[in-house]
């Protein structure tokens, strides 16, 4: 690796923190509740910044400020998109989802929730809820993975697989030892980091080229040789392309590491709080990426010379302008941040995979009267299986983040998504119309672009098969009583803590 670069000391604490961090959480995770949901104690900080960590994966540094790269403005309808739909995930879904799956029977998974809220057919919406998060978690995973191999190849100058294997490496360590808390603790800490480098990174570009009018000049100089409009919000986008990348936001009600957040809080009343907290710093980090790409349309046009930095792949770019830009102590600092996201989404989902695998399979169909001991690891064990599958699917060195991410996310979000929605605020909703919404969503996800041809995003025809199945067969069903009563004290309880 030649010459000491001060970029691996700083790389090397961080790595070392969050190692630490999960020997802590190991000390204090005392049974299965406490290494799945972390006992239900986080408080409003650790609850905002750690859905936002566990939400903004790998693609906030690299996807998504590559896609504002090759397109322009136009990719940003995505970031307005997400902005809303984690507004309105907050404000509908977080809280009464707290007291819900506390009232039934404190499930600690979204199988369980659906097993308990909705009594009939339990052991079937446990199994296709559970597979659903399975299938397209391990995708998600391979997403982080890829990632991480990046950046890892970036800076150590190493093969694809020798990268691969050393990005996930510590995510899987500290997540096999200290579970939920050592996710959500190192969440803090890496939704920080995150937020430094987005709010430095565009500056720093931005300074260097001299302001507004030098930044103007270029882009407009990129858009004559390109032939695109790198300032439009609907150059080459039409109807279908906004459509489309608005309903990223969507898919936050169906995405089960977010959701297990809003589970895992100490006390509804500390998501208002969180609330305010978590949009802030989403809102503020989802501007910096895009002004990292916009920016770097003109930096790389006004510096081609330096362009080589990228290696062809635009999801390069913010990596590149930090390693250009900084001395290397802040550039390693700055570049831990891309590790920081991509080990804050993985760890939380090998997480949710194995909780899926550990309490709604194993538990709820070989051990129901399984140790809390034993179930903590196997939960381990699962973390290690979920890994090693992700490993394989992200063998490929040509995967592409986005596209990934861009999948998993619509299957969620089609598959849960309306099923969540519905269960906090529809007491009508039956056990019938639950199935019929997930097997919908989910497998209009899988089949769209394969049957259809269409450029929609597949997030929207699967959102609306899964609302309509729950709203159609929910209504032809019979309501179960007791579920409803069930219901009504959920919902007089949440009220009752929002005053």
């Amino acid at each position: 690796m030649g010459q000491f670069n001060p970029m691996y000391v700083t790389f090397a604490v961080y790595l070392i923190t969050v190692l630490l961090i999960g020997m802590a959480a190991y000390y204090a995770t005392r049974n299965f509740g406490d290494y799945i949901l972390g006992g239900r104690r986080l408080g409003s900080f650790v609850t905002a910044m750690s859905a936002g960590a566990s939400d903004m994966s790998g693609w906030l540094l690299m996807g998504l400020p590559g896609a504002i790269y090759i397109a322009g403005l136009s990719k940003a309808w995505i970031a307005i998109g997400l902005t809303v739909g984690a507004y309105f995930n907050w404000l509908l879904v977080a809280g009464r989802l707290r007291v819900h799956t506390e009232f039934n029977n404190n499930a600690l998974t979204l199988p369980e929730y659906f097993a308990q809220r909705f009594g009939e057919h339990g052991k079937l919406l446990k199994v296709i809820a559970a597979s659903i998060i399975l299938i397209f978690f391990t995708l998600y995973c391979a997403s982080g993975v890829v990632a991480g191999a990046r950046l890892f190849q970036s800076l150590f100058n190493l093969d694809y697989t020798t990268a691969m294997w050393l990005g996930a490496g510590a995510t899987i360590l500290y997540t096999f030892i200290g579970g939920f808390l050592a996710v959500s603790w190192t969440d803090t800490i890496q939704a920080s980091l995150m937020f430094f480098a987005l709010l430095v990174t565009p500056i720093m570009v931005y300074l260097s080229l001299g302001g507004a009018a030098e930044v103007n000049l270029a882009i407009s100089a990129a858009a004559a040789t390109s032939g695109k409009e790198y300032s439009s919000l609907f150059f080459g986008t039409g109807i279908i392309g906004i459509i489309s990348a608005a309903a990223w936001g969507l898919g936050y009600f169906g995405q089960p590491h977010i959701l297990a957040r809003f589970m895992a809080a100490d006390k509804v009343s500390s998501l208002k709080k969180a609330r305010r907290i978590g949009m802030t710093w989403m809102i503020l980090c989802l501007a910096g990426a895009v002004a990292a790409g916009y920016f770097g349309i003109a930096y790389f046009t006004t510096h081609p010379e330096h362009a080589t930095v990228m290696e062809g792949n635009p999801e390069r770019v913010f990596m590149a302008l930090a390693t250009i830009l900084f001395n290397p102590w802040i550039a390693g600092i700055i570049l831990s941040a891309i590790l920081a996201a991509i080990m804050s989404t993985l760890s939380c989902q090998l997480l949710v995979c194995s909780s899926a695998i550990t309490e709604d399979f194993y538990k709820g169909f070989l051990r129901p009267d399984a140790s809390q001991s034993e179930l903590v690891w196997i939960g381990r064990c699962m973390v290690l299986a979920v890994a090693v599958v992700a490993l394989i699917i992200a063998a490929d060195p040509e995967s592409r983040v986005l596209e990934l991410v861009e999948y998993a996310w619509a299957g969620f979000g089609a598959a849960f998504g309306p099923v969540i929605l519905l269960s906090v605020l529809w007491k009508r909703m039956t056990a019938k119309g639950a199935l019929a919404g997930m097997i919908a969503g989910a497998l209009t996800v899988i089949l769209w672009k394969s049957l259809s041809g269409s450029a929609l995003y597949e997030i929207i025809p699967g959102f609306i098969a899964c609302a309509l199945a729950i709203i159609i067969v929910s209504l032809l069903d019979t309501a179960n009583p007791q579920i409803q009563q069930r219901f009504d004290e959920a919902d007089a309880a949440y009220r009752e803590a929002v005053k």
